[in-house]
């Protein structure tokens, strides 16, 4: 079955404008201002999401697990992969939208109608039944634009800005949150693979002195005590080699799930030194006020609180009288009506003054609310500070501690490292007993682990006392592997 349609010039008009309003700009070669015509998306959405030192955050370029894993690729791993922080970007998206709605209550709004009607008519008289109809179109318009709201809508519009910069800092502190979490998960797969080496290398140690005990025995300068207290040593240091090895698996486990990968990921870590500076530790009262100033948690109070007081002028301003300015053209009768019976247009203009008289009290209770609200969002305001700050305070105090214990543990290394040399040597000259090895032995095992200690705490608190100020980047992580 074939139909065919005509179409008059005046149709193929309406329906090419339709087409064009219908595609995206894109499409025609010209830019798209209509994805943001109101200029209410921050930069962040357009640059990309960063860090607080400026470097951007790179989701396209592969991480290499084959090789060593370095601290920063499984920070951008995680970054990339984690849902939260994919929520808080959309979060931002979301309060843009608001704050374009907020903006666009300044401009007019239009509306057009357009109907194809039929009218039937059935009348009966003397002379019989008339039926008549009539088809014709009916266009209608109207425009009405805000001239006067007593700052509801100024309101609104600072109360969206305040929440829109409140989920740009909340989108800055699910990075730090993140960054935090993976850099904590690193090191202490770090610090665990410390400890698997160096509880093999007391088993080896256990491995040489029993030789050098059953080289003894077989010389008849030793009694079989001496070697099962040695063998007794191995089998305890082989022991505690595997229960290292055991916490490594699942600190690299741990680590594989805050990077976001698949359960069962290999990963290999880098042989990286175990460098400090003191220099690190910045002066506490320049990162108490830094961190007072840029925190993404106090940033993200602080807007909120801005935002619930705005909330107080738009509940006042809903109680106040506003100002409207109407235009409106009708032809051939008026919308949910019928046809009129003769071409006719009516167009009308003029002023709406709206004055609310009583709403059973409840604008008067929204006021109490909002004011009620301002109070909460103060008392937040107070309490992210003091545990920030205090979280700062206590960052720097473990930093301090640590920097001083790394000192020690560098002198303890040196002094039991030299002692089990010197008693080994004693040992095989006869000059020494199994006891005196084994202890010296002991001391050396008990230096390594207060080394590995001393060096996770440091790294621990180097990092969270960055992480404590808000302020935590790439350019942290570097000093770290420098």
């Amino acid at each position: 079955m074939h139909m065919k349609v005509s179409i008059n010039a005046k149709s193929r008009c309406s329906v090419l404008v339709a087409i064009l309003w219908a595609l995206p700009s894109s499409a025609l070669g010209v830019p798209d201002i209509l994805k943001d015509p109101l200029g209410v998306q921050p930069d962040r959405l357009k640059t990309g999401a960063m860090l607080p030192d400026g470097s951007l955050i790179v989701c396209f370029a592969p991480v290499d697990l084959a090789q060593p894993l370095e601290l920063g690729s499984a920070i951008d791993v995680a970054l990339c992969n984690n849902p939260q922080i994919r929520s808080s970007w959309a979060a931002i998206k979301v309060q843009s939208g608001i704050l374009g709605e907020a903006r666009a209550a300044y401009f007019p709004t239009m509306n057009v109608s357009m109907s194809r009607l039929a009218n039937w008519n059935s009348s009966s008289s003397l002379s019989g039944t008339h039926d008549s109809s009539q088809t014709g179109n009916q266009l209608s318009g109207s425009v009405t634009w805000r001239l006067l709201d007593f700052g509801g809508r100024s309101a609104n519009n600072t109360a969206a800005s305040q929440l829109l910069l409140a989920a740009l800092a909340a989108h800055e502190a699910s990075l730090q949150k993140t960054m935090t979490g993976v850099i904590q998960a690193y090191f202490e797969a770090m610090t665990a693979r410390s400890t698997f080496l160096a509880r093999k290398k007391m088993a080896e140690i256990a491995g040489r002195i029993l030789a050098a005990t059953k080289r003894r025995e077989d010389r008849g300068a030793a009694p079989l005590s001496d070697t099962l207290q040695a063998s007794t040593a191995l089998a305890r240091a082989q022991l505690n080699e595997a229960r290292a090895q055991g916490d490594f698996n699942k600190s690299l486990s741990l680590l594989v799930q805050a990077m976001g990968l698949a359960p069962g990921t290999l990963l290999h870590l880098p042989q990286t030194p175990e460098l400090y500076r003191e220099s690190d530790v910045k002066d506490l009262n320049s990162l108490l006020r830094q961190a007072e100033e840029k925190h993404p948690v106090i940033r993200v109070a602080r807007a909120k609180l801005a935002a619930d007081k705005a909330k107080i002028t738009v509940a006042r301003s809903e109680g106040m009288p506003s100002l409207d300015a109407t235009a409106s053209l009708s032809r051939n009768g008026y919308p949910n009506q019928g046809l009129s019976s003769i071409n006719q247009s009516v167009t009308t203009a003029g002023v709406t003054l709206n004055l609310p008289i009583f709403d059973g009290f409840a604008r008067t209770y929204r006021i109490r609310g909002a004011q009620a609200q301002v109070e909460q969002s103060e008392a937040q305001l107070r309490d992210a500070i003091i545990q920030t700050l205090t979280e700062v305070v206590k960052a720097h105090a473990d930093a301090l501690t640590s920097s001083g214990t790394l000192k020690a543990t560098e002198r303890l290394m040196a002094a039991a490292t030299q002692s089990l040399q010197s008693s080994l040597r004693r040992y095989d000259r006869h000059a020494a007993d199994i006891l005196e090895l084994l202890n010296c032995q002991s001391a050396l095992a008990d230096a390594e682990q207060e080394r590995i200690r001393a060096v996770a705490e440091w790294r621990s608190a180097r990092l969270r006392l960055v992480a404590a100020s808000g302020l935590l980047g790439r350019a942290d992580l570097l000093q770290e592997r420098q």
